[in-house]
């Protein structure tokens, strides 16, 4: 084992306790890495089967239509910027003709899933890092692998209609700037290998890139680092990594070794598979005011059947359920209310029936009926694996044996989402087939597009002429 503390960054190796490396199959170290990341995913998305949005602004919103969360280039260049409410700019987009869309989540997902199948064909070693984004592993040289990426980039947008930038480097931080640098750069058609934009450019490629940008700095790191004087990926780049890991962390100094192209980032979960290991929260703003007990257990009722849903779909167990609901903090009307509880379960547990009755219990005893109640949740704490769970002295875990969290699995795929449910949860009834739940207070999106990937009464309809 080497001592991490004599480590250079010449010297890949490092305590496994700290960071690691990993050992590649691929001949080229130039490109252990293919980054592939969708072009203003959601944007897109909307234009798939709305030929009509091609060239125009178009945006997306958030639950409730709050605010803005994704922009096509048009709208970027307009100067919509990400996080302002609609409420600000609704006259703006009226004047610009900027096309505004609720955010319409099964269409992404469906198609996020399209995309990254589409993908593992031509790179098998896949690591989906996002809803739109995925690490893949080459085992080429960095001719072959440009070639593939584009190849792969061609289909994604032929297949599904994506338009798709691709980054190859011999780290996860490069192809991360090789990435962006092949959004940004025409000339480089949507692929970009960082060899060539290094030997090219020089230092003035990294110079270029504000570290605010680099992946994992964040905006707190960034003021931090900028009080040192380090303001570009060049300056973070040549500081020194023993330093970096003494005054942030051992992540921040991953960092600076990835820049100087010394993979050691780990693994992440799987996207995918929406794997959690500590928590799972299900949360989300109400369309009208909740005030009446009866209302709020619905709420936490059907939240908490989604949390169960995540908690069986990667073979889990919960050991404590918390809710949590409160009130605008900017009503001048009504005094801020804000509620949290937390019960313990006896057993851990992926049952949906005792996990939505420990939710709606978490916070009854306290819940204000004259409060007006705008966002609630319910999170999942003390996760552990379900085929691995180790019982003491001869208690059980108080899993879901009846099989009714499959009956409602199987109900939902077979009839559309809580069609079926228990306790409290609101069902989808006549006049409502198109809502989240069947609840008045349910999320509020009004400029929805159409669901045509996973609704058959919202299929997309083509017409010849």
């Amino acid at each position: 084992m080497t001592d991490s503390r004599n480590m250079t960054p010449d010297d890949p190796t490092m305590d496994h306790n700290h960071t690691t490396t990993h050992d590649h199959t691929t001949d080229n170290d130039e490109c252990r890495y293919v980054l592939a990341d969708a072009n203003s995913f959601f944007a897109s998305c909307e234009r798939v089967f709305d030929p009509s949005l091609a060239h125009k602004p178009v945006i997306v919103l958030s639950n409730n239509d709050g605010c803005v969360v994704a922009r096509s280039a048009e709208a970027k260049r307009i100067g919509i910027e990400e996080g302002t409410p609609w409420y600000q700019i609704r006259d703006q987009a009226q004047r610009h003709g900027i096309v505004a869309r609720s955010s319409n989540y099964e269409l992404y997902a469906s198609l996020s899933a399209r995309m990254m199948s589409l993908m593992r064909r031509y790179m098998p070693d896949q690591e989906v890092y996002s809803i739109d984004e995925c690490f893949l592993e080459p085992h080429a040289s960095a001719n072959k692998t440009v070639e593939t990426a584009q190849a792969m980039r061609r289909a994604v947008l032929k297949g599904v209609g994506i338009p798709v930038s691709i980054g190859i480097a011999p780290t996860k931080t490069l192809a991360k700037v090789a990435n962006h640098w092949a959004k940004d750069h025409q000339s480089s058609q949507g692929v970009a290998l960082w060899k060539d934009i290094e030997e090219r450019y020089g230092d003035a490629a990294l110079r270029s890139v504000p570290v605010e940008k680099v992946w994992g700095v964040g905006r707190r790191m960034t003021k931090k680092l900028q009080s040192l004087g380090i303001v570009t990926a060049l300056d973070l780049k040549n500081s020194d990594h023993l330093q970096m890991r003494h005054r942030f962390s051992i992540v921040m100094e991953r960092t600076v070794l990835e820049l100087n192209g010394v993979p050691c980032m780990q693994e992440e979960s799987d996207a995918d598979g929406g794997s959690r290991k500590d928590q799972i929260l299900c949360s989300r703003m109400f369309s009208t005011p909740i005030q009446g007990i009866d209302d709020m257990r619905q709420a936490l009722s059907v939240y908490a059947q989604k949390a169960c849903r995540r908690l069986r779909r990667q073979n889990s167990l919960c050991s404590y359920v918390s809710a949590f609901c409160s009130s605008s903090p900017f009503n001048n009307h009504q005094d801020y209310v804000a509620l949290h509880g937390t019960t313990a379960l006896t057993d851990p547990s992926d049952d949906p029936l005792v996990i939505s009755k420990a939710a709606c219990s978490a916070i009854e005893g306290r819940f204000d009926a004259h409060a007006r109640y705008i966002r609630a949740g319910v999170m999942l704490i003390g996760l552990s694996d379900a085929g691995r769970f180790d019982t003491l002295n001869g208690l059980q875990a108080r899993q879901d044996t009846h099989d009714l969290g499959s009956v409602l699995d199987q109900a939902a795929r077979k009839f559309g989402p809580f069609r079926v449910g228990i306790g409290y949860g609101g069902i989808r009834g006549s006049g409502r087939q198109g809502d989240d739940t069947g609840a008045q207070w349910s999320m509020r999106r009004d400029m929805l597009s159409p669901r045509c990937t996973t609704r058959w009464d919202e299929l997309a309809v083509a017409y010849a002429r």
